[in-house]
């Protein structure tokens, strides 16, 4: 009887360091792309940002009217997604840091209890 309870234990802290280790991939790949997503909003950020500031600075015609309030509204509304995407990624990479933290707090409680049943 004892021998099946500690089977079981067993039994369980294999399920749960797979899904433990499941946790840690999932959790490399959101930090990869949270990574990935702010390097590309910054970029579309400045370069919005350097769009509405070509006017102030002189350059009133490229290839298009840059003061016409038509392109300015668009760009204001593409900027305006470009910050919620730098939010967004900066809010994933922040998940993925405290993901990272309790990870290792769960391996730390998981190897006390492996101690304890060994």
């Amino acid at each position: 009887m004892l021998s099946d309870g500690r089977e079981k234990e067993a039994q369980i802290i294999d399920a749960h360091q797979d899904l433990v280790r499941h946790i840690e991939q999932g959790a490399g790949r959101i930090r990869l792309l949270s990574i990935l997503t702010l390097i590309v909003s910054a970029f579309l950020a400045v370069s919005y940002i350097s769009q509405l500031i070509l006017p102030l600075a002189g350059t009133k015609t490229v290839t298009v009217n840059l003061s016409d309030p038509s392109n300015v509204a668009v760009e204001l509304v593409v900027l305006a997604l470009a910050v919620v995407w730098l939010y967004v990624g900066a809010s994933d990479l922040r998940f993925s840091w405290r993901m990272k933290g309790q990870i290792e707090a769960a391996r730390t409680k998981e190897k006390a209890i492996q101690d304890r049943i060994s």
